[in-house]
């Protein structure tokens, strides 16, 4: 369960990771728990990356929209190179989320679309349900309210919270070498997702405390209950399979299932050939996805 876990939040290094020039920082804001850019001119749309991730996995979207729309890349401090500042200690998620919606408050951008990826959709579903109508709509990607949900539908944060705590304590312990560890030793169970986790795909990486609070808070964080204050159209994006043996083959259930609570009924979007990080994995298809999410 942990390596699935792991394997639904982790990052792909992509040779489309670069940094956004510093000139581009949005100016006039400071934070101590997000850093934020922006680029381009026209209608706002917020960017925010996963877990261990920056901005950076957002260089080919970002390109792609910033001659239409103003792009608003989100770094959570203490993921990839970015000081930690205030999340070096205390929670990270809502303490992120509220930023996001100070941003947007003295930045004075008029409804705009939020797109988040794994932790940073669940970040994104916490602004809308805050901001209210001052969001326009919302795209979350391969993210899930719960993400425990993903894996057993009936699974509760007491439940896991006992592996999440032990996933916190080898982070901020021992970093990823302790993840390495245990999933590992689930590797024949869980079909090689270990070595595809730690072999293929890795994290930006970051202050240890951070990471290790961002995961807890990723696999316990139950925002189901937040859903029917969202009055935004929610579009969900994620990976998807056609090879039964696959998990991502069974997943289509358990993402409708988490977001039943909306005010209005979400948008789906499966990009075959994907996994978690789907703008990577399959760009072209992604931004056709950003795009009639846009329109």
């Amino acid at each position: 369960m942990l390596a699935f876990a792991l394997a639904l939040l982790a990052p792909t290094p992509s040779d489309a990771m670069e940094p956004a020039p510093a000139a581009a920082r949005a100016r006039g804001f400071v934070s101590d728990r997000i850093v934020v850019e922006s680029r381009g001119q026209g209608p706002d749309v917020i960017l925010i990356p996963g877990l261990a991730s920056t901005s950076a996995v957002w260089a080919r979207t970002a390109g792609a929209l910033e001659g239409r729309y103003r792009v608003h890349l989100v770094t959570v401090r203490g993921f990839g190179e970015v000081p930690p500042g205030g999340n070096a200690e205390g929670l990270v998620g809502g303490p992120a989320a509220a930023e996001i919606r100070r941003y947007i408050n003295e930045k004075g951008l008029t409804r705009p679309a939020i797109i988040g990826h794994s932790m940073g959709g669940q970040i994104a579903l916490r602004v809308a349900a805050d901001a209210g109508p001052r969001v326009g709509r919302v795209m979350v990607v391969d993210a899930s309210p719960f993400f425990p949900s993903l894996i057993s539908a009936g699974a509760t944060t007491g439940d896991v919270e006992p592996l999440a705590r032990l996933a916190y304590q080898g982070l901020l312990l021992f970093g990823d070498e302790a993840l390495k560890t245990q999933a590992s030793g689930m590797g024949a169970e869980m079909g090689g997702a270990a070595d595809s986790l730690f072999g293929t795909l890795g994290w930006q990486g970051g202050d240890r405390r951070t990471l290790a609070q961002g995961l807890y808070e990723v696999m316990t964080v139950d925002l189901r209950a937040r859903l029917p204050a969202i009055t935004a159209p929610v579009t969900v994006v994620y990976g998807w399979s056609a090879d039964d043996r696959s998990p991502r083959s069974h997943i289509d259930g358990l993402f409708r299932a988490s977001y039943r609570s909306l005010p209005r009924p979400a948008a789906f979007e499966r990009i075959e050939g994907a996994e978690h990080m789907v703008m990577i994995d399959r760009p072209r298809q992604f931004q056709q996805a950003v795009e009639r999410f846009l329109r």
